[in-house]
């Protein structure tokens, strides 16, 4: 099945950063069927853990609508609203020895991203492909919000199991269904700060 997509802007990826003329391609989401990585999609269901499912909550916050808080432990992302509240989003978070805290703004947004797994990532699991095409088996999932010039996203998933888990390098990962909502709501340059 070919999906249209647009692409444009610039892109951090694996550190470096490479210029993405805008252009309109044609994508096709069965590319991947072939790919065997340990992020293929398996023919089971997925029911997420009810504790993670997407809610608007009370939220008591000196940041701005729109700013987007982490809190690494509690596995939540939470998108500040006004008047005391925010969306709460369950999440997957950076493995032990891959955590990391600080600020960041959303560099820029992509739908069904690309991904080329850094060397340092490929070195520790070599069977990773050096790159893997947008689609429903990518580990990016449905759409990436880029924090900065750094290596690190917030981004769908391929393996929703994995919501509530610390198994990632460091980026965030949320379901599709979720990442999707966000990608939404999120606006380049929003600050986003990880606990």
């Amino acid at each position: 099945m070919l999906k249209s997509l647009k692409v444009a802007g610039m892109a951090a990826i694996a550190g470096l950063a490479l210029a993405i003329p805008s252009a309109k391609a044609e994508r096709n989401q069965d590319a991947n069927s072939g790919v065997k990585t340990n992020f293929t999609v398996g023919a089971w269901s997925y029911k997420t853990n009810p504790k993670y499912k997407r809610k608007e909550v009370d939220y008591a916050s000196a940041e701005k609508p729109g700013t987007i808080v982490i809190e690494t432990r509690k596995r939540y992302l939470y998108l500040v609203l006004d008047n005391g509240k925010a969306l709460r989003y369950g999440i997957g978070v950076g493995r032990s020895g891959f955590t990391w805290k600080g600020a960041e703004k959303i560099s820029r947004k992509a739908e069904w991203p690309d991904w080329r797994p850094p060397a340092e990532m490929r070195e520790r699991q070599p069977d990773l492909p050096e790159f893997m095409e947008g689609g429903p088996n990518n580990p990016l999932g449905a759409r990436a919000l880029y924090l900065g010039a750094t290596e690190y996203r917030i981004h769908g998933t391929a393996q929703p199991w994995t919501i509530g888990q610390a198994v990632s390098s460091g980026c965030i990962r949320l379901t599709n269904e979720d990442v999707t909502d966000l990608y939404g709501r999120a606006r380049v340059g929003a600050k986003v700060i990880v606990n």
